[in-house]
Parts: C-alpha cells; structure tokens; sequence
C-alpha cells in the first residue's frame, strides 16, 4: 500500500471520530491541518510518511478543553493513533516518530518538538488556531464549555483568574528547524 492508500484509511477512520458536535475538532479541521501539513513538509523536506499520519491522527482521542485530562490529550491520541496504524499495518519504521508529532503537538502537553516533523506538524495545527477560522474555533469551543465570549467586568482578567491559562507557553525568539 502506498501513502494515497493509506492516507484514504486515515480520512475514512477520523470521519468516524470528529464530531458536528464540536466544530472545533470537526472533519474540516483535519482536513485543513493536512492541506497546510503537507505544503509546509514540501516546503521544508520533511518526510511525508510521517507528517501525513500525525495530522490526519493528530485528535484520535477528543478530550474537551475543561476535561481534567487535557494535559494528556495529545499522548492519549497518540496512544491510539499508533493502535489504529498498528491495525492497518502502517510501516512501523514511522510509528515512532509520529506518536511524538502527536504527543508533542498540543500547547497543553508543552513538550518539546525534536523532529522536524514534529514541528512541520505542530506548526499545521496551530495555524489553523488563527485567523478566522481561528476565531471561529474559539468561541465555538468557548460555546461549549458554556463560557462567555467577553467580561465587561474586568476583561484583561486583571482581578479574576482566566478560564484557561496559558502561563507555562513561551513564544520562541527565532524558530529552530
């Protein structure tokens, strides 16, 4: 089986996993973190055998934004991710590598890219987190966890604690790949 192959096994499995429920984590989220994987890993020489996977496979395993296993969502998906194509006798020379384009990928998990891979993949899904569709993503995942959108009382939550906190990021200062 070649990478087309293979790759029409991965559309098939995650149209079974994302959800109308979540537009967030919809089938068209993964289908535009693949589209923007696959440009960049040409753009850098990446190997497709694993970038292509870890996009498509990327949320195997859904955990809502205010579940309390959210810091392991992304090794979760992995998990399954390397189960799935364990079943459908993906080569495992690449299973390696994309279970840590999956587990390294998620902002929650803050674990360190060592691929080049892994950052051609984690750079796909974060640019889908911009934008529009960025927006769009955010309050319909702030939707669902039945948040508000604003607070007219102290919107830089200057006396509040934030609904989701992102101090332990750091935005690097020059990109290393």
């Amino acid at each position: 089986m070649n990478l087309d192959d293979f790759e029409k096994l991965f559309a098939k499995k995650i149209s079974t996993i994302a959800s109308s429920e979540d537009p967030a984590h919809d089938f068209l989220h993964f289908k535009r973190v693949v589209v923007a994987a696959k440009k960049i890993c040409i753009q850098e020489n990446g190997r497709m055998e694993v970038v292509v996977p870890a996009a498509w496979l990327h949320d195997f395993v859904i955990v809502p934004k205010n579940d309390p296993r959210r810091k392991i969502a992304s090794k979760l998906s992995a998990e399954g991710a390397i189960i799935f194509l364990q079943e459908i006798k993906y080569p495992e020379e690449f299973h390696g590598d994309i279970f840590h384009a999956i587990e390294a990928h998620s902002f929650s998990a803050n674990i360190k890219t060592k691929t080049l891979e892994a950052k051609i993949f984690q750079d796909a899904d974060r640019l889908d987190g911009l934008g529009a569709i960025g927006l769009a993503r955010c309050f319909a995942t702030a939707g669902l966890m039945k948040r508000q959108f604003y607070s007219d009382e102290d919107p830089f939550c200057e006396t509040r604690t934030a609904a989701v906190s992102y101090t332990h990021l750091t935005l690097p200062t020059n990109r290393e790949v």
